[in-house]
């Protein structure tokens, strides 16, 4: 097979538009027979607790329980990287292409892969070859708000879960693809889906091991929830929503609001909440990871809904842009730490936590570290808002707020005293004036696509910096009048992304937690919209939109490698060992929410051929031995 070395023929790059994208039909197909597939171990929790000192498995998104997607491998390394070469490629095949935005697992030397339109692969390690694959039977009225991606899945006993794109999460026989439960879980007429990767822990209190995931759908109004499933049945153990003073469940019946019954934070009229409280948004839709110390589950949620906050004031919508604690047992929450109160701007709260300890002042703090899309890089004490102390929002938890992108309008930086943004005046789009359909535009940045979004970052034990895919932006933004309707766009903003400097948008970021400082970045023409990952060979992966997957010097952000896959990699990179040799694995497929909302930069993808494909990378055999 011969592999390209530089970027193919650009060809234009057919784009729906968010609405035609929801009235897509899909073609439907099933597994094919695994009929090469070998006997697989079952994978325990013991395996999936320490994903991160294995090298021959990747079993969790994120690279280990604590998601800071650094890899102990060194046999390709700083000074042999430039020698890398592709092993094989598998292509995902048919029209079903569109973005790629997943991370694959490696077990017992198979490789799994979810692509777009709620699909997954098995393919042999060694060779690519398929040994399996799956495709979700989707309807035609699905709604998926930023593309038809699917970011991973999840790994247990003998078994595959991921999410769907109607609102489903689904178990596969991890042998064959046969699917073994399907369980329905919200309306995908009304907006709701899922595009992450679920979570495998065990609750400790109780001995179970638990499969958690969340929803997407804040752009529709959907409701925020948190969901707790028994792995091998499906059955709900719990739900948790995200918007203050809605109802949780536990074994079926009702159990707890979430947080103050009565939602002060929430407006009500004449003794009445008002209709954003409703569909208050706070989705869960990215992938949350777990403090084992403290038997504690954390993950962001969504911004609120609709993001025109003054039908949202006065208060802090909560649960909303931040992140949460969860008692795995029960799913009660125990801690919060909102990253912007009253979400104006859609910068939502998202964004993965990594865990980890902070050297700071002579002391060692356990740590999370959040790159918002609001622009600045947020660090919080695990041990405060793990604490069963009876109160949930603590705003004391913050240890530094650091602007990681450029030019930041919104908010000055944040009140170490307080916890809270210190807001810029102005900055808060105006309500349209009476008789007015939106209101006087103001200039926001970064814009609602973030100064990072859901593209995470990775965390070198070796250097001690966190790699941020990072990029600088700019809107136009305003208000709109709008009223909930089941299945419409629930937002009552109006936008127009631009670029804010002509020497880059996208920008690999490397930052020190203990002082805030920007050691080095590397600058590119395009958006960054995948994920990085660093290894102890000194490296960081990334990603670029025009195709490129890239090496980089962990210490000092020198370009050691780049190779073109065909199509824009908006997806996350990983990496094994096998027969004592490391690889490489990353998808390729240009898409995401950029060519559907991103103004000009949504111009820029064009020039993207699309694709969807699996790559697997190699030293020669003579390099890879050598010291």
């Amino acid at each position: 097979m011969a592999y390209p070395t530089a970027r193919t023929s650009p060809r234009r790059l057919l784009l729906a538009t968010a609405s035609s994208l929801i009235a897509t039909t899909l073609a439907l197909s099933g597994p094919s027979q695994a009929k090469d597939a070998k006997e697989a171990k079952p994978v325990t929790w013991e395996d999936i607790l320490n994903d991160q000192q294995s090298n021959d498995n990747v079993l969790m998104y994120g690279m280990g329980i604590k998601a800071q997607r650094y890899s102990n491998l060194e046999k390709i390394n700083v000074n042999n990287v430039g020698q890398l070469r592709p092993k094989w490629s598998f292509s995902f095949g048919d029209e079903k292409q569109r973005g790629q935005e997943g991370q694959a697992l490696v077990h017992d030397g198979i490789v799994y892969i979810t692509a777009s339109y709620s699909r997954i692969f098995a393919l042999d390690m060694k060779t690519g070859k398929k040994l399996w694959s799956y495709a979700h039977r989707l309807p035609d009225d699905i709604r998926p708000c930023c593309d038809v991606v699917s970011r991973g899945a999840a790994i247990y006993g003998d078994k595959i879960f991921f999410g769907t794109l109607d609102a489903s999460m689904v178990a596969l026989d991890a042998k064959t693809g046969k699917v073994v439960w399907n369980k329905k879980f919200d309306d995908h007429g009304a907006g709701y889906a899922y595009t992450g990767a679920p979570n495998i822990i065990k609750d400790k209190t109780t001995g179970k091991v638990l499969l958690i995931h969340g929803n997407s759908g804040d752009e529709f109004g959907a409701l925020g929830k948190l969901y707790a499933r028994d792995p091998e049945t499906g059955e709900e153990i719990w739900m948790r929503p995200m918007v203050e003073g809605h109802m949780g469940r536990l074994n079926g019946k009702d159990s707890t609001p979430t947080g103050d019954a009565k939602a002060p934070s929430w407006p009500d009229k004449d003794g009445k909440k008002v209709e954003a409280w409703n569909h208050g948004g706070g989705a869960p839709w990215q992938t949350g990871v777990y403090d084992e110390k403290t038997n504690t589950f954390v993950i962001g949620t969504g911004n609120p809904a609709p993001w025109n906050h003054h039908y949202r004031s006065p208060g802090d919508s909560l649960f909303t842009s931040g992140q949460v604690y969860i008692d795995p047992s029960n799913g009660e929450p125990v801690g919060f730490f909102q990253h912007t109160p009253n979400d104006a701007w859609d910068y939502s709260g998202n964004n993965e936590i990594i865990l980890f300890d902070l050297e700071k002042d002579g002391k060692k703090i356990r740590a999370g570290a959040h790159a918002d899309r609001n622009g600045f890089f947020i660090l919080t004490d695990t041990d405060k808002l793990t604490a069963r102390d009876g109160k949930i929002n603590k705003p004391e938890a913050l240890i530094a707020a650091y602007p990681f992108v450029k030019d930041i309008t919104w908010a000055k930086g944040y009140d170490l005293k307080t916890g809270r943004p210190i807001e810029v005046e102005g900055q808060r789009p105006p309500a349209p004036e009476a008789g007015q359909a939106k209101g006087k535009s103001i200039v926001v940045t970064p814009n609602f696509l973030g100064g990072k979004n859901w593209s995470p970052m990775s965390y070198s034990q070796q250097t001690g910096l966190f790699y941020i895919p990072s990029n600088d932006w700019t809107e136009d933004y305003w208000t709109e009048n709008v009223t909930y309707k089941a299945g419409s766009a629930y937002l009552g903003q109006g936008f127009r992304i631009h670029r804010k400097f002509d020497t880059h948008v996208g920008a690999l970021r490397a930052l020190d937690p203990k002082t805030g400082k920007i050691v080095w970045e590397h600058l590119e023409n395009m958006p960054l919209w995948g994920g990085s990952m660093t290894t102890k060979g000194g490296l960081v992966f990334q990603g670029t939109s025009d195709g490129f997957v890239k090496a980089f010097d962990a210490k000092t952000g020198k370009e050691l490698w780049a190779f073109q896959t065909g199509s824009g990699v908006v997806s996350v990179p990983m990496t094994w060992e096998d027969g004592g040799k490391q690889y490489i694995g990353i998808a390729s497929g240009y898409g995401g929410a950029v060519p559907l909302w991103g103004g000009d930069m949504a111009d820029q993808t064009k020039l993207v051929s699309q694709g969807g494909s699996f790559w697997v990378f190699e030293l020669p055999t003579t390099t890879a031995s050598a010291e």
